[in-house]
This record gives structure tokens, C-alpha cells and sequence, in this order.
């Protein structure tokens, strides 16, 4: 289980890590606005346009992953597998935010796919090993 727990540690800071880019590129925007941060970030270009998609597609990850890990909490079952697949998932968030950084689309939604199958994976084995 401390393997699931720290996976979750990971990819709830995932989102922290994909906002650097974005307020570094908000300080070249003439400087990190505070007071109106989400209107400064709607001006951003380029990388720091991508890197904004990826702090938020990273939030709204942690909302699955969460779901993913609270079925195996709800299970019972932190086998090696749901480790691997967790663990399968982090690769593929850290992948997606580099990928997303770097403007390569197609990989990016590829990443994104094996991250999501990840998940449901977890998910319906959750529900085989209540069910069986």
C-alpha cells in the first residue's frame, strides 16, 4: 500500500511542478499577476499556453487517479499489479506534461490513453476482486 500512497503523493504534486513553466513564462509577460492570474495565463502563447493546459489537465488527472486508488482502497486490493499499474500512471502523467511542453500532440494524447487505460484497469480489477 505505501507504494499507492506514494504514487498519490507524486501525482498530486504533478500539478505544483507543471506550474512553473507557467508562472515563468507569466514573469516574461511583464510579471506575475497576483491579482489576476487566470487573465494573465488567457494571454499566454506557445509554451507558456501549453504548459497552462498541462497544470490544469494535471488537477483534473488527480481526480481519476483519486477514484483509481479508492478502489483498491475499497477492494482491498494493493497487489503488485495496482502498484505497476499506478505507477504505469505517474509515468504516463510525467510523460504527458513533457510531451505537452515539448508540442508533440499525437504522443501526448497517446501517453494520455495508456494513463487512462491505466486507471480503468485498476478500476474493473477493483471490481473483479470484490466481485469474485
Amino acid at each position: 500500500m505505501s507504494a499507492l500512497l506514494l504514487a498519490l503523493l507524486v501525482v498530486a504534486l504533478l500539478p505544483y511542478l507543471a506550474k512553473i513553466p507557467v508562472a515563468k513564462a507569466m514573469h516574461q509577460l511583464g510579471g506575475y499577476d497576483n491579482h489576476h492570474p487566470r487573465a494573465q495565463q488567457a494571454k499566454l502563447e506557445g509554451l507558456g499556453q501549453r504548459a497552462t493546459g498541462a497544470h490544469y489537465n494535471s488537477f483534473e488527472a488527480l481526480q481519476l487517479f483519486l477514484a483509481a486508488l479508492l478502489s483498491c482502497v475499497i477492494a482491498g486490493n494493493y497487489d503488485g499489479v495496482m502498484q505497476g499499474l499506478a505507477w504505469g500512471f505517474v509515468s504516463c502523467r510525467v510523460g504527458y506534461i513533457l510531451l505537452y511542453l515539448m508540442d508533440k500532440a499525437l504522443l501526448r494524447s497517446m501517453v494520455w490513453s495508456i494513463g487512462v487505460g491505466c486507471l480503468v484497469t485498476m478500476m474493473v480489477r477493483a471490481v473483479l476482486t470484490v466481485s469474485g
